[in-house]
């Protein structure tokens, strides 16, 4: 951290506190050359990955797309919205956690895919029959033998 009177590199953390919420951290600090304190503020920089479509398109990652895509593969089932939520937000975890600038839609996919043949095989099915596009009833047949 640069000096913003001298440009010295070389300085002192006097002080440190935590910011609003918790989310960040407010250091005073001294300069060790010409003694100017100054405030820094350190925060988690948080990276939102592109999302690479089959067709190369990328977008944003987005929890709420999935959020939705849940709500469709679950409608009229006995799935709760805690355990949708929940889902939701152990696969933003997982993304998150990767560190990627991209992550792919087919692992994304995988993931909830994991995530719903655990709670609901019924949701899973109809999750896998949009994700996997399935164009035959024999490969719809057969994720329902598999599972």
């Amino acid at each position: 951290m640069r000096c913003p009177a001298c440009e010295n590199g070389s300085s002192k953390v006097v002080d440190s506190r935590p910011g609003l919420g918790g989310a960040e951290i407010r250091r005073r600090r001294e300069c060790d050359a010409c003694s100017h304190r100054f405030t820094t503020w350190e925060r988690i920089e948080s990276v939102t990955p592109l999302v690479v479509k089959r067709d190369a398109r990328r977008e944003p990652f987005d929890p709420d797309k999935i959020r939705r895509s849940l709500l469709i593969a679950c409608r009229k089932r006995p799935v709760s919205a805690d355990a949708i939520e929940r889902i939701v937000h152990r696969t933003a975890s997982r993304v998150e956690a990767l560190g990627e600038r991209e992550v792919s839609s087919e692992s994304i996919g995988g993931v909830l895919l994991d995530e719903l043949k655990a709670v609901d095989p019924v949701s899973y099915a109809r999750f896998a029959s949009v994700y996997r596009r399935f164009e035959t009833l024999d490969e719809f047949a057969q994720l329902v033998r598999e599972s």
